[in-house]
């Protein structure tokens, strides 16, 4: 029994174990634990699920029917009618009695079966509808999720990549600092020298703070987005740059416009589909319905209470009918409810036009935004280049007298900025990529 029960412990562990969240995540691993464990997602999953059990209620309706019944009665103080003492004489007293028995219990059991109806058909082609753009919004949702995802995986590389720059930056200031202090104390440089350079330490401390405290914030932005609890100890192991080249040699943008194939026409295209089905379902109240049922069953009478009783007598009853429902007259009731349905059907099928046009316009523009920011990447790359020539050429200028604090502190702050840009530029490239790639719809039917 103790090892029984040592070995259940482990088990309970090891399952633990097993459900805990994983702590680092490449982009990949975040998109793929995002699309199982984001709240969104999992309520677009629960709308499917729900789509589905409409489905099935609305065709259970047009399916066999069997309810049950059982009543009983008990009139402890029983109605009382009137007959005439002599039915020959017209004039005669009227005597009050009692008809039946004070007790009756009636068990019966229908069965009904719809034959036709013009709303059933249209209702089952309805809940097809409602699914398939359950399926559509869930696919909508994913793709959603997963630029979210990509945009705070970013800015959490982003945040990483700054604190580390801005922390070398420091590294050669304090060194700089430190010659300088030495030269003004033997009296080789001006006090204002090493002021400059203080100023220009002090800044990028305090820049480097607020990265710090932003590092936090997109840790946390992360974390919702993964469906993680928002202090969740997570860690990233993807490299901003390395992320932009990869997506810089995609050929996403080489894709054709293909507009009905995105998620958001097919939406429009749904809601299309349903005004059609509303317009249907208001002309199917034109037509006749016919149902059949069965219902039998068995009663049984007595003044005292021995329904129970092996001896007590039950008479057993049956009967066959059909029902048959004409609309003949709504004093023009279905004819203006046919025709608000047809005017929701135009409004749908200008919007499905509308959208059409403004998806082609989407991708457009993601295209042309995904080719600026390559280019702009590339721009940037050249500037810091330049921009670290720059210092380097002030500082060494500065060391031998030839340039001023003033010049050093501005090479300093060009080459900070450029190195700014650069990794901004880099995320740029990844989120104008995660836009286009939502745009075309590419990781979700590829």
């Amino acid at each position: 029994m103790q090892n029984i029960l040592i070995l259940v412990s482990l088990l309970c562990f090891n399952f633990g174990i097993s459900q805990e969240p994983p702590g680092t995540f490449s982009l990949e691993d975040a998109i793929t634990y995002a699309l199982e464990n984001n709240r969104q997602v999992k309520n677009a999953i629960h709308d499917i699920a729900a789509a589905k059990s409409e489905k099935r209620e609305t065709r259970a309706t047009g399916l066999p029917q069997i309810n049950g019944n059982i009543d009983y009665q008990n009139f402890f103080k029983q109605q009382v009618q009137v007959i005439p003492s002599d039915f020959s004489d017209a004039n005669s007293e009227l005597v009050p009695v009692v008809f039946g028995t004070s007790q009756n219990v009636n068990a019966s059991a229908t069965l009904s079966q719809l034959i036709f109806d013009g709303s059933y058909i249209v209702g089952l082609n309805a809940s097809k509808a409602f699914l398939e753009y359950s399926e559509n919004a869930k696919t909508k949702t994913d793709l959603d999720v997963r630029k979210a995802v990509i945009n705070a995986y970013g800015n959490v590389l982003l945040t990483e990549e700054s604190i580390s720059v801005i922390n070398r930056n420091i590294k050669v200031l304090e060194e700089n600092l430190e010659d300088i202090t030495k030269m003004y104390n033997n009296g080789l440089e001006e006090e204002e020298s090493m002021e400059q350079l203080q100023i220009t330490l002090t800044s990028i401390k305090s820049n480097l703070n607020n990265t710090i405290r932003l590092k936090a914030i997109a840790y946390q932005m992360l974390n919702i987005t993964l469906g993680l609890p928002l202090e969740h100890p997570t860690k990233v192991s993807d490299n901003l740059e390395i992320l932009t080249n990869t997506y810089i040699e995609s050929t996403i943008v080489d894709l054709p416009n293909n507009v009905k194939n995105t998620v958001t026409y097919k939406i429009a295209d749904n809601n299309k589909v349903s005004k059609e089905l509303l317009v249907r379902l208001e002309q199917s109240k034109a037509l006749p319905s016919l149902s059949v049922f069965l219902t039998g069953g068995y009663n049984s009478f007595g003044n005292d209470f021995t329904f129970f009783n092996n001896d007590q007598d039950y008479f057993g009853y049956a009967v066959f009918g059909a029902s048959l429902n004409i609309p003949i007259f709504s004093s023009g009731f279905r004819s203006a409810r046919t025709q608000r349905a047809k005017i929701d059907l135009e409004i749908a099928e200008n919007n499905l036009i509308d959208t059409e046009q403004r998806v082609k316009l989407e991708i457009l523009t993601a295209k042309s935004n995904f080719r600026f920011t390559v280019e702009d990447y590339q721009n940037k790359q050249k500037n810091l280049l330049l921009a670290k020539r720059i210092e380097t050429k002030n500082e060494t200028k500065f060391f031998e007298g030839i340039a001023s604090s003033f010049d050093l502190r501005q090479a300093q702050t060009q080459l900070y900025r450029a190195q700014q840009e650069l990794l901004q530029a880099m995320l740029d490239v990844v989120n104008s990529n995660a836009e286009l790639e939502a745009a075309l719809n590419t990781p979700i039917n590829n």
